[in-house]
């Protein structure tokens, strides 16, 4: 694990080489938001901002996509992958929010992580986002990949990694990290051709540093 002050620094200096680092996901409402992120399991934001345009011209509410017709949802978020879990979900999860949240979106990670098909990770996001109040750290893919080859984390489970990345970044750095860990994902540590040398923080990197010990 990383010293506060190393944690620091890393987020310092990837704020510096991401100046417009922000969610890739559109939407115009807390239940766009989360409808949104709920598309983007195992699918790329990019393929998620295609397909959420045909469905909330029609259903951008909880009451919408409660009454939809299940094959329908099934054919909109079909490009997303896994449609048939996605779709079941988000009715379910519209469902909820009617009966027991007067149809808005709840702002705590408790309440939003007892909607169907909504995890921590989603959550996490959901707060972030929607209502600029991070409790905590994303841990996707990028995340994931990068906790591990940086060294902030050797665990291998999200919400693990996420304890430890909780442990080293200081509460006034979640906004930041949670958009900094995506983009450098995306765009230098790429989990099969990662671009070393051109990656502003490769000193800091355990895995960087065993290679060039190597």
């Amino acid at each position: 694990m990383k010293s506060k002050k190393d944690a620091i620094k890393i987020i310092e200096i990837l704020k510096d080489f991401y100046p417009d680092a922000t969610c890739s996901l559109d939407f115009k409402s807390p239940f766009e938001m989360m409808v949104s992120v709920m598309l983007a399991a195992q699918c790329t934001d990019e393929r998620v901002n295609k397909t959420t345009p045909n469905l909330f011209n029609k259903y951008n509410t909880p009451e919408a996509i409660a009454k939809m017709d299940l094959k329908e949802l099934e054919e909109i978020i079909h490009p997303c992958g896994f449609y048939k879990t996605k779709a079941k979900n988000l009715k379910a999860c519209s469902q909820k929010l009617l009966d027991e949240f007067d149809g808005k979106v709840p702002q705590n990670m408790k309440d939003l992580q007892s909607l169907p098909g909504v995890g921590r990770k989603s959550a996490n996001v959901v707060m972030l986002e929607a209502f600029h109040d991070p409790q905590g750290i994303a841990v996707d893919t990028h995340a994931k990949r990068i906790s591990n080859r940086m060294g902030f984390s050797s665990q291998a489970e999200p919400e693990k990694i996420e304890q430890d990345l909780l442990k080293q970044i200081p509460k006034e750095y979640y906004y930041d990290v949670n958009h900094l860990l995506v983009w450098h994902g995306r765009k230098i540590c790429d989990a099969r051709k990662p671009k070393c040398e051109e990656c502003p923080v490769k000193n800091y990197c355990d895995e960087y540093n065993k290679m060039n010990k190597a």
